[in-house]
C-alpha cells in the first residue's frame, strides 16, 4: 500500500473503499478453523483476516467482543470523570481552595487513565504476544 492512503497519524482511514485484493492459499483444515474463529469474533472472514493483518502490521488493533466491552466500559468511567473534571475546572477558575472532593476527583481521574494506558498497552502488545505462544 502506498503511503498516500495512510492518514496523517500514519493509519488506514476506516471508511476508505476497499478496492485492492490479497490472495492467499489455506488448506481445507486451516480455513474451517479460520471460518470458525471469525464466527467467534462476530466478523465475516474477510474481515476477520483484514483484521488480523492490520492488527499484524502495527496498524489498527483487533478487539474481540470482551475488548470492546472492557473499552466501553472505561469510555464511560472517563465520561463520568470528564464531568467531575468540568466542575473541578469551575472551581478553579472561582479560586476556591481545593477541597477533600476535588482531590478526590483527582485521585479518581489518575486510576481511570491509568486504567485506560494499561488497557490500550496490553492491546497494543496482544497480538505479538499471541503470534509468540505467549497470550
Amino acid at each position: 500500500m502506498s503511503g498516500s492512503a495512510l492518514d496523517k497519524s500514519g493509519k488506514v482511514p476506516r471508511g476508505e473503499p476497499k478496492t485492492k485484493v490479497v490472495h492467499a492459499r489455506f488448506s481445507a483444515m486451516e480455513m474451517v478453523k479460520i471460518e470458525d474463529a471469525a464466527q467467534a469474533a462476530e466478523l465475516t472472514v474477510s474481515a476477520f483476516m483484514r483484521s488480523l493483518i492490520l492488527e499484524g502490521a502495527g496498524v489498527r488493533p483487533f478487539f474481540t467482543e470482551e475488548d470492546r466491552v472492557i473499552v466501553s466500559a472505561l469510555l464511560a468511567d472517563l465520561r463520568a470523570v470528564g464531568v467531575n473534571l468540568n466542575q473541578l475546572a469551575r472551581a478553579a477558575n472561582r479560586r476556591k481552595p481545593r477541597t477533600d472532593e476535588e482531590r478526590a476527583v483527582i485521585d479518581g481521574v489518575q486510576r481511570a487513565i491509568a486504567a485506560l494506558l494499561y488497557e490500550i498497552s496490553f492491546f497494543a502488545d496482544r497480538g505479538a504476544r499471541m503470534r509468540k505462544g505467549k497470550a
